[in-house]
């Protein structure tokens, strides 16, 4: 993003800024507040408590959509052969392990579905296009079917990532993670043919998982959000709700990186220059999310055909209106405005301000999503102990599964920021001879 002067470290100076373990504080935290969740979830659900599955299902949404965008971003900054992203982007990569427990809890809210999605309980309206299309089982199998493919590309991006610095570094992470290292470098080669066989491969990948999920997601905002509301349609539902998990994506990961820096004490390795990058990266897609909502909304109210409008109004009247004016706030305003200023970007103080109001919005643009259809008739919006515990169980389980991957690896691109060969991935190379490629080829 910037043409930048970058400082080159050693190996030696990058192991040694990032080995510095995660405290055993946060793991435990991490822990109980899943153990919580699990509690408060299972009472929930032994009790009948609609509630609790729907607040699965809102957290679902979050945390499953935000860490796949995660995962994107980093498929996109191989497409574009990003090179300001080498110190920053590994704990973008760590979103990736808990996308197979987004799986797991993916089948869980299949198995309440009664208790959550109209269409599983005959609640659909006599259009046979939609009847065929809401299927229960030929939706759960496309869901399964589609996430578990995404998933699997992103593991496997992302393991190709990792296959450099277990190759070169195997002895950098955790003890108990060596083998999955040992397994990641089988039949490493030597460093320079790898670093064009990985890129090859990493190309290909971040493509098809670019294309996926704007397909793959905008079928899922179909089937486990817009479907909520069985007589409501449109055509731009499913940008508005992929694009706002980006976003969400890229404002945890500045907030994550400010907390990188100040944990690792590696104030030469993450620069002012990375947070002005960051901020431009998060100005530009709050301006999009903004760009997106205002222009569904826009369509909507000029057409005024009541199975459109009728969702907007649900949320613009009590007891739903101060939460949607709360997330236009948090998600646009505060943070577009706030984040004009190069000043805004580079202060971390005011940009993690900023990252942390868009990041509570859009969980609170999740919640607006599944809850206003769900609860028509509801004199109050329905906030309790189900939606707490929920939300703490499913903060424990991403912890647990960034903090065991940030563990189990180095916590930067070790090769791709000290390697001599580091910027000829700039130019095509066949990696089996070594040899510049054409540039059509």
């Amino acid at each position: 993003m910037s043409n930048h002067e970058v400082y080159v470290p050693t190996p030696r100076e990058v192991l040694a800024a990032t080995e510095k373990p995660l405290p055993r504080s946060l793991v435990t935290v991490s822990a109980v507040l899943a153990a919580i969740g699990a509690i408060v979830f299972i009472l929930g659900a032994a009790m009948g408590q609609d509630r609790t599955w729907q607040a699965l299902l809102f957290n679902w949404l979050f945390f499953a959509s935000v860490s796949q965008a995660a995962v994107v971003i980093v498929a996109v900054q191989r497409i574009a052969t990003a090179r300001w992203s080498r110190p920053i982007v590994r704990m973008l990569e760590g979103y990736v392990a808990f996308l197979p427990v987004a799986f797991l809890l993916l089948i869980l809210i299949f198995i309440g579905r009664k208790h959550i999605f109209p269409w599983a309980t005959g609640g659909l309206p006599d259009v046979a296009e939609k009847h065929q299309y809401l299927n229960g089982t030929f939706l759960i199998s496309r869901d399964l079917v589609l996430f578990g493919v995404l998933t699997w590309l992103s593991l496997w991006l992302v393991a190709k990532s990792l296959r450099l610095d277990a190759g070169l570094f195997p002895d950098a992470g955790a003890a108990w993670a060596r083998g999955l290292r040992e397994w990641l470098r089988r039949d490493f080669r030597d460093e320079r043919r790898e670093i064009f066989r990985v890129h090859t491969v990493q190309g290909r990948l971040a493509v098809l998982i670019a294309l996926g999920y704007g397909f793959f997601y905008s079928v899922f905002s179909w089937d486990l959000s817009m479907s909520l509301d069985t007589h409501f349609q449109s055509t731009m539902y499913g940008w508005w709700f992929f694009m706002g998990a980006w976003l969400g994506a890229v404002m945890t990961w500045s907030l994550l990186v400010m907390w990188w820096r100040r944990f690792l004490r590696a104030d030469e390795l993450i620069t002012e220059h990375h947070f002005h990058d960051l901020g431009k990266f998060a100005f530009a897609f709050t301006a999009f999310w903004g760009y997106l909502t205002f222009a569904q909304y826009l369509v909507i109210w000029y057409g005024n055909m009541p199975e459109e409008t009728h969702w907007m109004y649900l949320r613009l009247i009590h007891p739903w209106m101060p939460i949607t004016v709360a997330i236009v706030f948090l998600l646009f305003v505060i943070p577009f405005f706030g984040l004009l200023s190069r000043a805004a970007k580079v202060y971390l103080p005011t940009f993690f301000a900023f990252a942390a109001c868009s990041v509570v919005g859009l969980w609170l643009m999740r919640y607006i999503e599944v809850y206003p259809s769900l609860h028509v008739q509801s004199k109050g919006a329905p906030f309790g102990v189900w939606e707490i515990g929920v939300t703490l169980g499913f903060l424990g389980i991403w912890g647990l599964c960034y903090a065991a991957f940030m563990n189990a690896f180095p916590r930067m691109r070790v090769t791709m920021m000290t390697s001599p060969y580091r910027d000829e991935v700039q130019v095509p190379y066949d990696p089996e001879t070594l040899e510049p490629l054409p540039a059509h080829e």
